[in-house]
C-alpha cells in the first residue's frame, strides 16, 4: 500500500473536502487507504470459491460455497482474473486459487469433444449448455490476466481460446461478434447482442496489452465504433438488442423485462462501462488529444445519458437498472456492479478532463458503497437491492463472483489507456494526462 500511496496525488478542492469524509475524495490518500481496505475484504471473502476440479462455485451471501449449485465458466474466468489480480499485488495464496480456476477452465469446462467451453458444468460436473460469446470473452481475459500473473498453463489457455473465438464468434466484414452456438458448434442463435461484444471489447484490449497483438486492439475499434453510432443515434441510450441481420429490437424481452442477461430497454450501467472502455481504446490508440477527441466526447455523451436517466431518479441514492427508450425506470432495482462501473468511469473521466463534476460523482458514489452496499457484516457487496436499498435475492441470490467490485477498487489507481491487469503487472500508477 505505501508503494501505491508514493504515486499518488491529492486533490481535495471539491465540494465535498470540507467538513466531509476524506475516504471518498477521489486522490486522497484517506480513499487511497479505503479502496485498499475494500479491495482486502472482497479478496479474503472470495477464497472458498474453486470446486477439488478448480471450477468455481458459487458463493452465497457469507462466501459458504453453494455446492448443489452449478459452476459456471463465466464466474469461472472471472475469478481467475480477480485471483490472478490479487497474486500480481502481493496477496498470499492467491497465485494458487487462479492457478485452480485456470486448471477448471483448461480441463473441466472445456468441451474436449466439439472445442469451445460449456455454459456451466452442473454439481456432478457434467457440461452443458450453449457456447456463449460472453463467456468465451472472459476466458481470454482471464487467461490473459493469469499469463501476465505468470500462471501455469494460462498462455496455452490464452492460445486455445483466441482460435475458438476467432474460429466461431468473430466476423471479421462486420466488425462485431455473435452472440452463442448449439454444443456442436452447428447451430447459431439468431439473437445479437452489445453485452457479448462489450466484454469483448474488454477482452481485446486485455489480449493487446498483455500479448502486444494488436489486432485485438483494432477489432475493439470495429466494436466502438457500431456502438457510437447506435448510441449517437438513440440519443445517446445505447440499443442492446438486435436480429440476424444486426437490426435493432427495440422491443427484445418487453413481455419479460427483467431478465438477468438480455433485460428489456435501456441499460444505464452499460452506458457507464462503455464510456470508460471506449476512453481506454482512444487513449491506447492514439497518441494526442486531438486524436481521440471524439471518442472522448462519445464518453462523456455516455456517461452524461447514463447519470441523467439512471443515478438518484426515483427518490433515493442508486442506479436504475434499466429504462425504456425515454429514460423512464423500468427496474428500479441497484446492482452492484453498475455502481463499481460509475466509480471507475467517474475517476477516469476526472483524471482525463480535469473536471471537477467528476470528482463530485465518484464522492457520491464511494459514500453510496459505503453506506449502502458494502456489507460491512458478512464481507463483499450486495449484489442486488430494491428501490429502497434493501436487499434482493431473487436472481442473484449470495454474491457469486468479485470481478466488478475489485476492479473499481483498482482502475481510479491507474492509467486509464492499459488493462487493469497489465496495468498492475507493470505498476503503470495514473499520473496525468496530457
Amino acid at each position: 500500500m505505501h508503494r501505491e500511496a508514493q504515486w499518488r496525488s491529492c486533490y481535495v478542492n471539491n465540494k465535498h473536502a470540507m467538513n466531509k469524509n476524506n475516504s471518498y475524495v477521489l486522490d486522497s490518500a484517506d480513499n487511497l487507504n479505503f479502496l485498499y481496505a475494500c479491495r482486502n475484504n472482497l479478496l479474503k471473502f472470495g477464497i472458498h470459491f474453486p470446486a477439488p476440479s478448480g471450477s468455481s462455485y458459487w458463493l452465497g451471501s457469507d462466501g459458504t460455497p453453494c455446492t448443489d449449485r452449478e459452476r459456471e465458466t463465466w464466474i469461472t474466468a472471472r475469478m481467475a482474473h480477480v485471483y490472478s489480480l490479487a497474486s500480481m499485488l502481493g496477496m498470499e495464496g492467491a497465485k494458487d486459487l487462479a492457478s485452480k480456476a485456470i486448471s477448471g477452465l483448461s480441463n473441466e469446462l472445456y468441451d474436449e469433444i466439439y472445442g469451445g467451453w460449456y455454459a456451466a458444468v452442473t454439481p456432478k460436473g457434467t457440461g452443458h449448455g450453449p457456447k456463449q460469446c460472453y463467456a468465451h470473452a472472459f476466458v481470454i481475459l482471464a487467461a490473459c490476466s493469469a499469463e501476465l500473473a505468470g500462471i501455469p498453463g494460462a498462455a496455452e489457455l490464452r492460445k486455445r481460446a483466441e482460435a475458438v473465438y476467432d474460429q466461431y464468434f468473430w466476423q471479421d466484414e462486420l466488425g462485431l461478434s455473435v452472440d452463442s452456438w448449439n454444443r456442436e458448434f452447428t447451430i447459431l442463435d439468431t439473437y445479437r447482442g452489445l453485452n457479448a461484444n462489450m466484454h469483448t471489447v474488454e477482452a481485446f484490449l486485455a489480449d493487446a496489452d498483455a500479448t502486444g497483438q494488436i489486432v485485438y486492439r483494432e477489432r475493439a475499434g470495429k466494436i466502438i465504433a457500431h456502438v457510437i453510432r447506435w448510441a449517437k443515434n438513440a440519443d445517446w441510450r445505447i440499443p442492446e438488442h438486435y436480429n440476424e441481420k444486426w437490426s435493432i429490437d427495440k422491443d427484445f424481452h418487453k413481455d419479460q423485462p427483467d431478465d438477468k442477461f438480455k433485460p428489456y430497454g435501456v441499460t444505464p450501467g452499460h452506458g457507464i462501462e462503455w464510456a470508460r472502455l471506449i476512453l481506454q481504446w482512444a487513449l491506447s490508440t492514439f497518441k494526442s488529444s486531438a486524436d481521440y477527441e471524439q471518442y472522448l466526447e462519445a464518453s462523456i455523451n455516455l456517461y452524461h445519458r447514463a447519470m441523467e436517466d439512471g443515478w438518484n431518479v426515483d427518490g433515493k441514492p442508486g442506479i436504475v437498472y434499466t429504462t425504456d427508450w425515454n429514460g423512464c425506470p423500468v427496474i428500479h432495482d441497484r446492482m452492484h456492479w453498475t455502481l463499481a462501473e460509475a466509480i471507475n468511469t467517474s475517476a477516469v473521466l476526472f483524471h482525463v478532463t480535469h473536471q471537477q463534476r467528476y470528482a463530485d460523482d465518484y464522492y457520491d458514489f464511494m459514500k453510496y458503497l459505503d453506506e449502502k452496499v458494502w456489507d460491512h457484516n458478512k464481507g463483499s457487496w450486495f449484489h442486488r437491492l430494491d428501490k429502497d436499498n434493501r436487499v434482493v435475492e431473487t436472481g442473484w441470490s449470495g454474491k457469486c463472483d468479485l470481478y466488478h467490485a475489485t476492479q473499481s477498487t483498482l482502475i481510479p489507481l491507474y492509467s486509464p489507456a492499459v488493462s487493469i491487469a497489465a496495468a498492475v503487472q507493470n505498476k503503470m500508477f495514473f499520473t496525468g494526462i496530457g
